[in-house]
């Protein structure tokens, strides 16, 4: 095990590899820290919790609209010309947000969709790096881990910067301050070498892209089921801390949440995994739903941060496992177009798990509530049972190595074959 927690460090230490995981990670921040940055400023304009979350959630459509629309741009030319625009379009109109208030309504919508709409798609722009980056895939495989991990730090530092930046500031200077750091963030990655070289493979014309990949289509249905699950322990979480200690014992089982899913990314990332990738992520997806029971015993708190632990162990390895199959099904020409699909169907799931949350702990309390995330644990695990055919045939694509791209002395090879080992 200690061998394969020092491939995390032969990772970073690779040309480049540091730099573009620290510049998508910050450039990611606005982001991340979205939601809880139009709430705070919401409400500090006197705002009704209402009008918070329903710009809080135009902000997540539009994002959720925009990532694979911009992820096909990537594709067709190049991460410079499109990721830095979007960020600073994104920034301006975040920006004008803040300085504008909550009074015009329609211009106030209007921003926060734009600012959703134009955040670049960094997150998949990364993963399609990776194979020029790092030349062997056994390290691409646990450059997903990691990055899986990383946005875990990420989904719980995020947060706490927000908090910092307004009791030192304000909620409008912390709404600026994130964005203009986003924009650094993705300067930063726009200008490394790998991306200003990086070339998506040619691709054949054709309106639905990267979604004419069944495969690929299979794993979208199982992973909207995936964010479904754990946009619902949030809102199940509510009650239960309601009656047992309050925002504290809530900010503890989100907390535990993401400890448990960076625990289980770090160790999943650190072996080295045979097998087809598609089988194990079945596995992984089954131990998820099962973690996810024993949160309706709902025992003391103490006891219950330790299941919230537990419950988020296998989410990581799951998204880690997801990027590799996303990799193998892609279309030629739509793997930044593919990992954004992804982006956007596990926020449309964690979306959907809210809003079904809601009604279901209304009518049957927090017991139900936690219900949830358990039974659409089972469902997506039921999605990939019965696409299990689809998803074993790969797309078998000739691809053309990123890293060919990136080195011009070097002859166009295939990315890496979709044999047996994962």
């Amino acid at each position: 095990m200690a061998a394969g927690f020092a491939g995390y460090l032969e990772i970073l230490r690779a040309r480049h590899a540091a730099r573009l995981l620290a510049g998508t990670l910050v450039g990611r921040l606005p982001n991340a820290t979205a939601a809880i940055s139009i709430v705070l400023f919401v409400r500090a304009e006197g705002g009704t919790y209402s009008l918070a979350g329903a710009l809080a959630a135009v902000y997540g459509v539009a994002n959720a609209v925009g990532q694979p629309v911009l992820g096909r741009l990537v594709d067709l030319y190049g991460q410079p010309r499109v990721q830095l625009p979007a960020a600073l379009a994104a920034a301006l109109a975040m920006t004008v947000f803040a300085l504008t208030g909550t009074g015009p309504r329609a211009l106030a919508c209007a921003a926060v969709a734009a600012a959703g709409l134009f955040t670049p798609p960094l997150e998949g722009g990364l993963r399609a790096l990776w194979p020029g980056v790092l030349r062997r895939e056994e390290q691409v495989h646990t450059a997903y881990a990691m990055d899986a991990v990383a946005q875990e730090v990420m989904f719980t530092a995020g947060p706490l910067l927000v908090t910092l930046c307004v009791s030192l500031w304000s909620a409008r200077t912390a709404l600026v301050v994130l964005n203009a750091i986003g924009v650094l963030g993705a300067l930063s990655v726009v200008c490394s070498p790998p991306s200003r070289a990086w070339r998506s493979a040619s691709r054949e014309a054709h309106w639905l892209g990267a979604l004419r990949s069944p495969g690929l289509l299979a794993l979208l249905g199982a992973f909207l089921f995936v964010g479904l699950a754990l946009g619902s322990i949030t809102v199940a979480a509510v009650p239960y801390a309601d009656g047992h200690g309050g925002d504290a014992v809530y900010g503890w089982l989100m907390a535990a949440l993401g400890l448990g899913a960076l625990a289980g990314g770090t160790v999943y990332g650190a072996r080295q995994w045979r097998g087809r990738p598609e089988r194990r992520l079945l596995v992984l997806v089954a131990l998820l739903a099962v973690c996810y029971l024993p949160l309706t015993l709902m025992p003391g708190a103490v006891a219950m941060v330790g299941l919230t632990v537990l419950s988020g162990v296998f989410l990581a390895p799951c998204i880690a496992c997801a990027f590799v199959i996303v990799d193998r099904h892609a279309p030629a020409g739509t793997v930044t177009e593919a990992f954004s699909w992804l982006v956007t169907t596990f926020t449309v799931g964690a979306s959907v798990g809210t809003g079904v949350a809601g009604p279901v702990v209304q009518a049957g309390g927090a017991l139900w509530g936690f219900a949830v995330p358990g039974a659409a644990g089972a469902v997506s695990a039921l999605v990939l049972l019965a696409t299990g055919r689809v998803l074993a045939a790969p797309a078998g694509r000739a691809v053309v190595a990123a890293s060919s791209e990136n080195d011009p002395n070097r002859a166009a090879e295939p990315r890496f074959s979709s044999g047996d080992r994962a």
